[in-house]
């Protein structure tokens, strides 16, 4: 049973993340200042650096609007420690440097106003900090220090802009949730916020699980199951911020197979935008998004709101390991997600219910449906796929009432 504050994520399956910071203006992704050891001082001098003439928040949330996104997650603070808000326990920040702005007010006033769930990613370590390094130990007046200074961060973003949805956690490595104080944070959070939904990166167990990143779970959810609610984070092309040589583009058809093969296990997926340091976000990210909405606007009511059938036994052997297609479903309604097209006949395994009724989701074509015990086949289909990314069969279905038979292949 899912609880109530959670529904809107579960229901929503699919999220806009984006990774925006001073470590936009070097163009080598997030992680520059440590794979590059940029001292502390010299990275802070990006701040001067960093005036995004071309910001627009509005033009952030339409984005994820247009691609069909749920809920939108940004990055308020990265492990370099820049804040893009009024931090109080910091100077490193995008309102006391050259910018002069809280991007956050922004961005939170954009969100809201397309509808869309409002989230932040913050994370806990700060690699300007020596005590990060020393770790509690060495030092511990100076470690408590730095985690004041993070739960008085948390408590201002979860203060300042009204309601806030879900909060990202991330950086609490290589340390232990009592390093970090999180149950006195996520108290606190609570207090702050209570419908808020977080992560489970702070150390200690969050609303829902973030294990995957850029790698997806197994293709077959009967085979390796994974409990929900979870979610994977990846990127358009191979990096998370802005990288100025990375062209590796992943295609619209990779791109909701990834969102598809998520609920197929019941999780989720937060697809990243890196805007460049202007403010903007690259042409490419913004097609990508663009044509992931325009597949989900003709077929998103076979992923929003669904998750592996229920009312089978759980076993559907027509896409063995995801070859030929997957399986998405909620109640008594289930859509076969065609993957490689075979013509105008598909043949199913169907084991633990009856297909009363198939057609088209794209258009509501009829198709024929022949089941003999657990084969079933439906006939109609035009000779060529009607979408090339993922054609879908939209399935009614009678549960069997009587003993479920055992599956054949375990």
């Amino acid at each position: 049973m899912v609880p109530p504050a959670l529904q809107w994520f579960v229901d929503g399956r699919f999220g806009m993340f984006i990774h925006w910071g001073v470590f936009s203006l070097l163009g080598k992704d997030v992680w520059c200042m440590y794979n590059e050891a940029i001292p502390p001082e010299e990275y802070a001098r990006l701040a001067d650096r960093f005036n995004p003439e071309h910001f627009d928040a509005r033009a952030w949330a339409a984005l994820a609007y247009e691609a069909g996104a749920k809920y939108v997650v940004l990055t308020t603070r990265n492990h370099d420690g820049f804040c893009i808000w009024d931090s109080k326990v910091s100077d490193f920040t995008s309102v006391k440097t050259a910018a002069r702005r809280d991007f956050i007010a922004d961005y939170v006033e954009a969100v809201r106003a397309y509808g869309l769930k409002v989230g932040f990613y913050y994370s806990l370590l700060d690699w300007r900090w020596p005590a990060y390094w020393n770790g509690p130990a060495a030092d511990p007046q100076a470690w408590r220090e730095l985690v004041r200074y993070a739960h008085e961060q948390v408590r201002e973003l979860l203060t300042n802009y009204g309601k806030i949805d879900l909060l990202w956690w991330d950086g609490a490595w290589p340390y232990t949730a009592t390093d970090w104080a999180s149950w006195a944070l996520c108290d606190m959070v609570r207090k702050l916020q209570p419908d808020i939904v977080f992560s489970d990166r702070s150390g200690i167990p969050g609303d829902f699980r973030t294990q995957y990143e850029h790698d997806l779970p197994w293709r077959d959810a009967s085979a390796r199951p994974v409990p929900p609610p979870w979610e994977a984070c990846m990127t358009i092309h191979d990096s998370w911020g802005h990288s100025i040589n990375d062209n590796n583009w992943k295609t619209p058809r990779q791109l909701v197979h990834a969102l598809l093969r998520c609920v197929h296990h019941n999780g989720n997926l937060l697809l990243d935008v890196s805007p460049r340091p202007d403010g903007t976000i690259p042409e490419q990210q913004v097609t990508r998004m663009r044509e992931i909405g325009a597949w989900l606007e003709k077929q998103g009511e076979s992923l929003y709101g669904c998750g592996v059938p229920t009312v089978w036994t759980g076993r559907v052997h027509s896409a063995y390991y995801g070859t030929r297609g997957m399986w998405t479903g909620k109640g008594s309604t289930l859509y076969f997600h065609i993957l490689r097209w075979s013509g105008n006949t598909l043949g199913l395994r169907a084991e633990g219910a009856t297909i009363k009724s198939a057609e088209l989701l794209l258009d509501g074509r009829r198709l024929d449906v022949e089941q003999n015990g657990k084969r079933v086949i439906l006939r109609g289909l035009p000779d060529e796929a009607p979408d090339e990314i993922d054609t879908v069969v939209k399935c009614q279905v009678e549960p069997w009432t009587g003993e479920h038979p055992k599956p054949t292949l375990w």
